[in-house]
């Protein structure tokens, strides 16, 4: 990626001095704030512990009843970049964040609406949000009540080295489908899926959230039309990353690579294919309407 003289965002909060811990509010998994690295934590979580991958995933997914707090995998968080005013990492967050603030500014405003921008907070361990306590098992997230993203950049390494998707666009579709999430709740999605919890059955609320997913997957392909187009960002083959990244955390792949049968019922992100389509018709069209996933004939 070409991100030299990118603006850098305002908005991101560094938590990564603060030691993790604290904090408690509601749980997590109750709503919808459930990111791109939730099915990523049932892989890592049961390569590390031991545990059946999709058991870890009917806990993220808020199966198995009851109404107490979903017990959460506790995955040692990878070494992530230091706090510097020079910490190359967080640099190229700042930008990639900048970059989604000024393309959804301007595609809200051709639609006659106001976009309002997100914090993004970066943090080791664990933090304190509006949606209960974040983890870094968890994966990057997104918490609609309180309008942040949340990442340990540790993540990133996860997905290079375990999950075999490096490289820097791949960490910024990450950031961009997180935020994806975000316009999601902006215009309304997020609460009308998060309403059908507990008005239908696991496996029709599994297929709504798969829809959410796949379409922020999209969303975050509009972003990277628009920023290409805005500033030429994209260099050869940062693209086949960015697909590559979506392949390697379909649930098919997932469920696969931990040596466990593919259950389509419990998909919560859709299939490698899946997610690698959906992010494609956003990068080729650059259009929201090309992402209603919730319309789709076929996913």
């Amino acid at each position: 990626m070409k991100l030299d003289g990118s603006r850098e965002s305002d908005n991101v909060e560094d938590r990564r001095g603060d030691g993790g811990g604290g904090g408690s509010g509601s749980n997590l998994f109750g709503g919808r704030s459930i990111g791109i690295g939730t099915i990523v934590i049932a892989l890592v979580g049961g390569w590390a512990l031991g545990i059946n991958p999709l058991t870890i995933l009917g806990m993220l997914s808020g199966g198995g009843g009851g109404g107490g707090s979903a017990p959460t995998a506790q995955v040692q968080s990878a070494p992530t970049s230091d706090t510097r005013a020079d910490d190359p990492m967080k640099h190229f967050v700042k930008q990639i964040l900048g970059s989604t603030e000024d393309v959804w500014k301007d595609v809200f405003a051709k639609g006659g609406a106001t976009y309002r921008n997100p914090k993004l907070v970066l943090f080791r361990g664990a933090t304190p949000t509006a949606c209960g306590q974040g983890q870094s098992a968890m994966g990057p997230f997104y918490c609609p009540a309180d309008e942040k993203v949340y990442i340990d950049l540790g993540f990133y390494e996860t997905l290079k080295t375990r999950l075999g998707a490096p490289g820097d666009f791949a960490q910024a579709y990450v950031i961009a489908h997180e935020v994806g999430h975000h316009v999601q709740n902006l215009l309304g999605i997020t609460n009308k899926v998060d309403q059908k919890r507990g008005q239908v059955s696991k496996t029709e609320y599994n297929a709504l959230s798969v829809k959410l997913e796949l379409q922020a997957d999209c969303l975050a392909g509009v972003w990277a039309f628009h920023a290409n187009n805005a500033r030429q960002m994209l260099e050869q083959g940062d693209v086949e990353e960015a697909i590559n990244a979506a392949a390697k955390i379909g649930d098919d792949a997932l469920q696969r690579g931990s040596g466990q049968a593919v259950v389509p019922e419990s998909f919560t992100h859709g299939t490698s294919a899946q997610r690698q389509r959906w992010f494609g018709n956003g990068i080729k069209t650059g259009t929201v309407k090309a992402c209603d996933t919730f319309a789709a004939r076929e996913l």
